[in-house]
């Protein structure tokens, strides 16, 4: 018998006293409470009219697909189909877990690292000023090289009872300091007046040939760009000042780091050997100079540090307006640029302002001297101007960018027979004369792509260049191996 409602077989069979007819018990119960009438007769109905059927235990007849083979295999392939759904859907769930998991790793990873390196960092900073508040003396070669700097520094300041704000009084250059100088500048001159072009100098074929040799990532990647360049001729090291506030020392020879000099807070604008002595001078934007003291294994403390500026440091000078300095072959002569595009020119034993130049457009971004001791290159936002120190006039200009396009270095070879510029690319030049044409034999392009040379300097026998750019590496161009043995 079968169920009036839903025609299958009922598990809890009842029937209607009224009309006789059998139902399911849930079934029969919830139309009675919806419509309280007979769903087969219409006729009103209760539950009281509804008596429950007693019977033997009921086995419902098998549905049509499974009493045949291909209902059985069509049920099959059915409960297999959704099993292969359930597996899929089990294998993109385990993908995602995987992924999830990699990424977590990855950011543990990425996590210990800054925090390894953060500790590197702290522990650099330590060192550097427990080295600092040791305050070691200098060697007496480099002390002649600036013992004014040294009562600017930091013993000087905590030695001192002075308010916070105030201004020492500083005594300048000290007599024994000047008769040093003097000395040191007979000598020098007499060694200029002998001085003869080198045989070992590389000729102008040679440099026309001149190619990039290496490329050297010196300086961090989230700080990129190289501010300031110098080079220990004797030794053929190269010292770098950076924007990430470092300083490197670098092996040309070799192609190594010596040492990373860690201890400004800001770029580094300007370093400097101080031969012949193992002193190397950093001048940076957090308004200090470091002076340190290098060993023969290459490692480099910073001995003192000079805290009288009030500006960024761009060269080891005044800060009053300077933008760069140099000083003369002859040891007496300082030359200066200024913010206001003036070149001011300095007597070391007077301490005044013996000559100004003026003419540039904008600051003066780098000054060089001729090793003949005639000629002043400076470089500015409008070009490069020469000067005749025997005249003191301009005699000659090289306007070689756009107006957007600054110069940002010049620098004569320790021959005095080139002169480079580094701008928007790097030129060198053949030195003539007042009158005789000064030639443009190389242009070498800027490499690193951000259009900027922003230093450039020429190693022993001008056999090789060292550029700095806005990005962090350090360029050499020279000649190839090959070609370079054959000039040998």
């Amino acid at each position: 018998m079968n169920c009036s409602i839903s025609g299958e077989v009922p598990e809890e069979p009842v029937v209607s006293k009224k009309s006789g007819l059998l139902y399911e018990k849930r079934l029969i119960e919830r139309h009675i409470a919806d419509y309280g009438k007979c769903p087969v007769t219409g006729d009103p109905l209760t539950m009281d009219d509804i008596v429950p059927v007693k019977t033997g235990k009921i086995v419902k007849p098998k549905s049509l697909t499974a009493a045949s083979i291909p209902g059985m295999l069509g049920m099959f392939q059915n409960e297999w189909d959704a099993l292969m759904l359930s597996n899929f859907a089990l294998e993109q769930q385990l993908h995602t877990a995987r992924q999830e998991l990699s990424h977590a790793l990855y950011q543990h990873d990425a996590a210990c690292r800054v925090i390894a390196r953060l500790k590197k960092e702290r522990d650099e900073a330590r060192s550097l000023l427990a080295q600092a508040e040791r305050q070691a003396p200098l060697p007496a070669s480099a002390a002649t090289a600036n013992v004014s700097a040294l009562s600017n520094g930091k013993r000087v300041s905590e030695d001192g009872d002075m308010g916070p704000g105030s201004k020492q009084m500083r005594p300048g250059v000290s007599e024994s300091i000047i008769a040093e100088l003097t000395e040191c500048n007979a000598a020098l001159s007499q060694q200029r007046k002998k001085h003869q072009i080198p045989p070992t100098l590389a000729p102008v074929d040679a440099l026309e040939r001149y190619t990039q040799l290496s490329s050297h990532p010196l300086h961090k990647t989230n700080k990129p760009g190289i501010s300031s360049i110098d080079i220990n001729l004797s030794k053929d090291i190269v010292a770098t000042g950076g924007i990430d506030s470092s300083a490197v020392l670098f092996d040309q020879t070799s192609g190594v780091i010596l040492s990373t000099l860690s201890g400004h807070s800001k770029k580094v604008t300007s370093v400097k050997f101080v031969a012949p002595s193992n002193v190397i001078l950093s001048g940076s934007a957090d308004k200090t100079v470091r002076i340190w003291q290098g060993s023969e294994d290459g490692n480099c403390d910073c001995r003192h540090i000079l805290k009288d500026h009030t500006a960024e440091v761009e060269d080891p000078s005044n800060s009053m307006g300077y933008t760069s300095a140099a000083f003369h072959p002859d040891g007496l002569i300082l030359g200066t640029g200024t913010t206001e595009a003036t070149v001011r020119i300095w007597d070391v034993k007077s301490q005044g302002n013996v000559a100004n130049f003026d003419g540039h457009t904008g600051s003066i971004t780098a000054i060089s001297f001729s090793e003949n001791g005639y000629f002043l290159a400076t470089a500015a936002h409008d070009g490069v101007k020469l000067w005749d120190l025997r005249k003191l006039k301009n005699f000659r200009s090289f306007e070689l960018y756009d107006q957007d396009t600054p110069t940002n270095s010049v620098d004569f070879d320790h021959s005095g027979s080139y002169l480079a510029i580094a701008g928007s690319d790097v030129r060198v030049y053949q030195v003539g004369s007042v009158k005789a044409e000064w030639n443009c034999i190389k242009t070498l392009p800027d490499l690193s792509g951000t259009g900027r040379a922003t230093c450039v300097k020429f190693g022993s026998d001008a056999k090789y260049l060292a550029v700095g750019s806005m990005d962090r590496n350090l360029r050499i161009f020279g000649l190839p191996q090959g070609d370079a043995s054959m000039e040998s």
